[in-house]
């Protein structure tokens, strides 16, 4: 005669080896960071905050170094009061103020009416580098971050590049 082991003890002992499994294998997500949550730039562009002000795919658009050009992306103010927003780019001695309501956003250089221009007289740097681009708020503070400098090989920028203002001739 064959004496069968009960089947009680040997479930459980089997259902708690899933268990085990199973957190094992859901560990690494409870120790490291879920990179989707993480904001990023979405576009060609790069993204920063200063104070409630988030600048979303910040970039200059311009032909070539030393040629106009003009700087596109989005400031999104997720404060409760309005933010004048400075933005300068190097080399420029003044900048281009934008107003920035609570709750807001104000989309630049989009080659449209429904955004705001803010003109770059020389650019810096050639297309394919970067250059740098200050932002201040009286409110929030100033910072600067690097962004890349395209021309209109995109199509989606083609229509951003600003035409030189041609030099009187005598």
């Amino acid at each position: 005669m064959t004496r069968r082991p009960p089947a009680l003890p040997l479930r459980l002992v089997g259902a708690g080896l899933a268990g085990l499994v199973a957190l094992t294998v859901s560990g690494c997500s409870a120790v490291n960071q879920v990179t989707t949550n993480t904001p990023y730039a979405l576009s060609d562009g790069v993204r920063t905050t200063l104070g409630p002000v988030v600048a979303d795919n910040l970039l200059v658009v311009s032909a070539g170094k030393g040629e106009p050009g003009v700087v596109s992306g989005a400031l999104t103010n997720n404060g409760t009061d309005p933010v004048q927003v400075t933005l300068t780019a190097a080399g420029e001695k003044t900048g281009s103020t934008l107003r920035v309501d609570a709750g807001g956003t104000v989309y630049l250089g989009t080659g449209t009416d429904l955004g705001e221009t803010v003109p770059v007289a020389s650019v810096d740097a050639a297309p394919g580098q970067v250059v740098a681009l200050t932002l201040a708020a009286p409110s929030a503070g100033t910072t600067t971050v690097q962004v890349p400098v395209l021309d209109g090989t995109l199509p989606q920028y083609a229509s951003l590049v600003p035409t030189p203002t041609p030099t009187p001739t005598r």
